[in-house]
């Protein structure tokens, strides 16, 4: 029976150890949460050890959270822990949401953070708006949109867009580059659509507004509050650059309306010497077709001879019109070229 009872008492000797070790190791953690209004339980801290969740981790975060007069439960707490989220950063932002009066529970919160959001950053560009360069300078080699006006005119233009923060759509909206890839999308047509590039210069807050009323923060993570101009210059021409896109074109179009217009001329003149090849060669038919008949006659004469149709004083006074005819064509020539 000693001997039982020596076992007991080592047994329970250890077992008393063991609750002392524990006492001692989470007492400081203990104490600080007991007198920070936060009170955990000392069992608490050990499944915390347990879970492989730190204890002073919760500790500090519910304390964050008793002190702004919020009250957290440590489950929740260690949930997130182990979901793999950042804790702390959920309780900072949670704090400052409920200081700016932004209504933002801690599943939301949590759901942010484990989105991989900036949930704290999220609650502060809510409060002070961030301002994004469009476009990214970061993504550009000159910082600056390219856009054409109606008449040709290519302008470069730098944008300001003032955001602020979702908290409702923060969780599966677009973010900052969907923001930008609009605004530039917005500037770029909005400069298109206008007459000329004077009227940009002009008014460029026209611009602005056009952009802003195309509601470009549909199913973002942002509210545009603003969009602002802050430079526009018309392109230069160093380099391959051209200012006047338009006229490049009208001098481009004129070339090739110039070089269609030269082929139909040249096709005309091709179409107006073959045409004039014809007609010589017609008037070659004719002539040769003249001289045939002409060889008909002397037969003819000869055959109304033989046949008594013709006699031959006919015959003479028919050769004497004939020379007299030559003798008139010639005197006429003489007198022509006298005349000339």
């Amino acid at each position: 029976m000693k001997g039982f009872a020596v076992i007991g008492l080592a047994v329970l000797g250890i077992i008393a150890l063991v609750i002392v070790g524990l006492f001692l190791r989470f007492l400081g953690v203990w104490i600080r949460a007991l007198m920070s209004g936060a009170k955990v339980s000392l069992w608490s801290l050990v499944g915390m050890t347990l879970r492989r969740v730190p204890p002073s981790l919760i500790v500090d975060a519910r304390i964050r959270v008793a002190k702004a007069g919020l009250m957290l439960d440590t489950d929740v707490l260690e949930a997130h822990y182990l979901a793999g989220g950042d804790v702390i950063k959920v309780v900072v932002a949670l704090i400052a949401a409920d200081k700016a009066g932004i209504d933002l529970s801690f599943q939301r919160a949590a759901a942010i953070d484990l989105a991989g959001r900036d949930v704290l950053e999220a609650v502060q560009t809510s409060v002070n708006p961030k301002v994004i360069d469009c476009p990214d300078p970061k993504k550009t080699s000159q910082g600056m949109l390219d856009a054409v006006a109606k008449d040709g005119i290519r302008l470069l233009v730098k944008a300001r867009v003032t955001v602020r923060a979702n908290i409702e759509r923060l969780v599966g909206g677009a973010g900052e580059d969907t923001i930008i890839a609009r605004v530039g999308q917005g500037i770029v047509s909005a400069i298109g659509s206008s007459p000329t590039y004077k009227h940009v210069l002009e008014n460029p807050d026209e611009i602005s507004r056009k952009v802003l009323d195309s509601g470009l923060d549909a199913q973002t993570g942002f509210e545009i509050v603003s969009i602002d101009i802050a430079d526009i210059s018309v392109a230069g021409t160093a380099g391959n650059d051209v200012a006047n896109v338009g006229a490049m074109l009208e001098t481009e179009r004129a070339e090739a309306d110039k070089k269609m217009r030269q082929a139909e001329a040249e096709g005309r003149r091709a179409m107006a010497v073959a045409f004039e090849q014809e007609m010589k060669a017609r008037v070659q038919e004719m002539h040769a077709k003249v001289v045939e008949a002409q060889a008909e006659v002397p037969k003819a004469i000869s055959q109304a001879l033989r046949e008594g149709n013709m006699g031959i004083m006919d015959l003479y006074r028919m050769q004497n019109i004939e020379a007299d005819t030559r003798m008139r064509k010639s005197i006429a020539g003489e007198e022509k070229k006298e005349g000339v």
